[in-house]
């Protein structure tokens, strides 16, 4: 099988450029499927097996939503693959590190099937020792939604 590597929606050269940036929404990634399988794969991983999210035939007749869910934690831990497709850092960084969030919200819910992509905006820009860190606004969208399904201000530290 032959291996398909995607570039990132956008390159950022230099720190000079980055902190150029700030404050400025950096890139639109590709629509990517929430599937059916991948809400049950993550059900399997977590272990939160709730109906409205693995039972298709009751969430289409119980649910608020008319279909399954997928979990907000699922929907948040795209993020990493998100942010990948947006942004890279084509000056050489080694290293990405998750150093947490500062807000997150789920204003509506991605329903199994449906299509999502990231907006992505840069809010600030930090020289820590080594590195960076850099504070990401990041809101999934659904598309054909009036409103956005997750967003979240997002601390990712870059080391040299």
């Amino acid at each position: 099988m032959v291996s398909q590597t995607r570039m990132a929606e956008r390159v950022i050269e230099s720190l000079e450029e980055l902190k150029s940036l700030v404050g400025q929404e950096i890139a639109v990634t590709p629509y990517m499927p929430v599937t059916q399988e991948r809400i049950d794969e993550f059900a399997e991983t977590t272990g939160d097996r709730q109906w409205i999210h693995i039972d298709v035939k009751r969430a289409q007749e119980e649910s608020p939503y008319g279909a399954t869910i997928a979990h907000g934690f699922l929907t948040l831990s795209l993020l990493t693959r998100l942010l990948h497709e947006a942004v890279e850092m084509g000056w050489g960084r080694r290293l990405g590190v998750n150093y947490g969030l500062d807000r997150v919200r789920f204003p509506a819910p991605v329903r199994a099937g449906s299509n999502i992509r990231a907006r992505v905006r840069l809010l600030d820009v930090q020289e820590i020792a080594g590195g960076l860190q850099l504070k990401w606004s990041i809101t999934v969208e659904c598309e054909g939604a009036t409103k956005p399904s997750c967003v979240a201000e997002w601390l990712v530290r870059y080391y040299d």
